[in-house]
């Protein structure tokens, strides 16, 4: 009797053991995107790409931007261990300035703090330059005349 309850013990320490080791793990590509010096009204998606270490199915339960203008997208399936996976964002290209957005992914990965990760675009829309082609020209010459 004492050989069947430490050898149920030592199934069970082992058994526990083997099921803390499947975890899903996140790697991202990178973690920050530069948009650099863009057009207004540009394409404005971009992709982070990103793979599952782990050994258990990687689930994203929520994307979220920290504003309006950007729109994350996630995956709707879980993410194999070692298969790919991407996670769109559309940032408004319509709106000129610097562009400095995070975008916080939730998920199940064991390697986050709290399950969470944090991206980051970054970069600038140039403001579109309504002056027509003649008031240009008026510049040019105005500044070749006074020197």
């Amino acid at each position: 009797m004492k050989k069947f309850f430490a050898l149920l013990f030592i199934s069970i320490i082992s058994y526990t053991a083997y099921a803390q080791d499947k975890a899903a793990k996140i790697e991202f590509k990178s973690e920050t995107i530069d948009y650099g010096k863009i057009e207004n009204g540009s394409d404005g998606v971009r992709v982070f790409e990103f793979t599952n270490t782990g050994t258990a199915p990687l689930v994203i339960t929520n994307v979220k931007s920290s504003c309006g203008c950007t729109v994350p997208k996630k995956p709707t399936a879980p993410i194999a261990p070692g298969k790919n996976g991407t996670i769109e964002v559309k940032y408004d290209t319509k709106r000129p300035g610097f562009i400095r957005k995070t975008i916080t992914v939730t998920s199940n990965a064991q390697n986050t703090k709290n399950g969470i990760s944090y991206l980051k675009i970054k970069g600038e829309v140039k403001k579109v330059d309504n002056s027509s082609i003649l008031e240009k020209n008026n510049e040019k010459t105005t500044s070749i005349m006074s020197q």
